[in-house]
């Protein structure tokens, strides 16, 4: 039996089991095989694993952002209309075959849009070009959803499936819990919060499915088995999402209005260019990225110049971005702006900034 075979027997295992607590063992261990045997899917030994022709591009700017979807929802007319490269576009599927890169310039920042070619469903089993396309997807620090308003949810439903089959966690935190592997002493179990959805003895099953007998694993939060799989994997990527509905020029207001409202979603159409201002703040909330601008002692700052870095940044943070030898001879900052108590305040090396500030650096 081969593994996509495995793969969906175990599919129809868990569908056919009733949740309950006499059965959330034997669920939590077929979760837990149903993962080994997709990463043996994704990641296969010998000749089978030779990789094919790729079409990831280098990455550049500030942050990247990648466009999913299926075929036909209109990623390449979004890519021509917010970047200055030509995607071609079509009303037939498939019209774009590789990866088109374009670049957004937005509050000083360079925000690199990749075009990603149409996936179709199974596209984490290798169908079309579905595993390129999803491993250019997690190299991204933002995923774009683009859906056709017009075709209801089940779309969402597909595309969000086959990502989070291939390991890539959409608008999640990643799992609090420490897990280490040892040479002996068997698994030692701890939590510091009152687990309701798993506990030490589904813990040890799982471990046990993957060969582990020594380890020590704390649970910092109450996470469920499925999480605790994530993290003996420790190949799950987790980045922000933006689900973006196209062609809402197709649909009724009281529809439109619906899917506005969802959570981590924009409705726009890019053929008459609506709502793609909001668009693009969304984009830059959901990167989470700050403008930091930079004063010489006795001059005004530069505004035109500003640091573009990513949330928490520190006083060394910008030290670096300006140049790697100022860390050294650091001796303190002065700030202004909403991560001070008042302005100008005297700041050491781990300062947090916060978006709009501005920092002169003092040497020794």
């Amino acid at each position: 039996m081969g593994i996509l075979e495995k793969i969906a027997e175990i599919e129809r295992e868990i569908a056919r089991t009733q949740k309950n607590k006499a059965t959330e063992y034997h669920l939590g261990l077929l979760k837990a095989k149903l993962a080994k045997y997709r990463q043996q899917l994704l990641e296969p030994s010998g000749k089978a694993g030779a990789k094919g022709e790729g079409f990831d591009v280098m990455k550049s700017g500030d942050a990247r952002v990648a466009l999913i979807g299926f075929p036909s929802v209109g990623k390449s007319t979004l890519l021509s209309t917010l970047t200055k490269t030509e995607s071609e576009s079509a009303s037939y599927e498939f019209t774009t075959l590789t990866c088109i890169p374009g670049v957004i310039e937005y509050a000083g920042a360079n925000i690199q849009l990749l075009d990603l070619p149409g996936i179709i469903e199974g596209a984490a089993q290798g169908k079309g070009r579905g595993r390129q396309v999803i491993a250019v997807a997690r190299t991204a620090d933002l995923v774009i959803i683009m859906l056709d308003a017009t075709k209801g949810d089940i779309q969402k439903e597909l595309l969000e499936r086959e990502l989070e089959a291939v390991g890539i966690r959409l608008n999640r935190e990643k799992p609090n819990i420490y897990f280490k592997q040892k040479k002996g002493g068997g698994i030692s179990f701890n939590s510091t919060v009152p687990l309701t959805k798993c506990n030490e003895k589904l813990v040890q099953m799982i471990l046990h499915e993957y060969k582990i007998f020594n380890a020590e694993v704390l649970f910092r939060g109450d996470c469920t088995s499925d999480e605790f799989v994530d993290v003996i994997l420790g190949n799950r990527v987790y980045m922000p999402c933006l689900y973006v509905y196209n062609k809402i020029d197709q649909i009724s207001i009281e529809e439109v209005d619906r899917l506005a409202r969802q959570p981590h979603t924009v409705v726009v159409s890019c053929n008459m260019k609506l709502n793609l201002d909001y668009l693009l703040e969304m984009v830059w909330e959901h990167l989470a990225l700050l403008r930091v601008y930079t004063k010489k002692r006795g001059e005004r700052p530069d505004f035109e110049g500003g640091l573009i870095l990513r949330k928490g940044a520190t006083a060394e943070h910008v030290c670096h971005a300006i140049h790697r030898t100022i860390a050294a001879t650091f001796k303190y900052a002065l700030v202004w702006g909403r991560s001070t108590k008042y302005s100008p305040q005297r700041v050491g090396f781990h300062h947090p900034m916060c978006d709009e500030d501005v920092i002169q650096i003092v040497k020794k």
